[in-house]
């Protein structure tokens, strides 16, 4: 009858070991890109969140420098005007006017508005 050999076992079991080392290393490199990558999303995510704050303080202050006495008034009445404003037949033509040359001019400015430029 023949026998087995052994010769050859070990070579399997040393690759077959090399093999599960390459996975676990493998899995560990994965975790590690999973983290990096969500850690890049939640920079994402408070850039834009930052970038938003900065927008609605900057239009805030504009539109607080054009009310007269704008702590007179309450969010609703400021809510209210600005619907009323924006909303009106002109104001839905003005933001038409301004986006169309938006591309076109470096800064649309209030004198360019009262001169019929938009």
């Amino acid at each position: 009858m023949f026998r087995k050999s052994n010769i050859g076992r070990g070579k399997f079991v040393a690759e077959r070991k090399s093999l599960d080392e390459r996975i676990v290393a493998a899995q560990d490199e994965l975790k590690q890109r999973e983290n990096h990558l969500k850690e890049l999303i939640q920079k994402q995510k408070q850039a834009d969140r930052n970038a938003r704050t900065k927008r609605l303080i900057e239009r805030g202050a504009i539109l607080e420098s054009l009310l007269n006495e704008p702590e007179s008034l309450t969010n609703e009445q400021i809510k209210t005007l600005l619907q009323r404003t924006v909303g009106s037949s002109y104001g839905v033509n003005m933001l038409a006017k301004i986006r169309a040359l938006a591309g076109e001019t470096a800064a649309i400015t209030p004198e360019t508005v009262q001169a019929g430029g938009v």
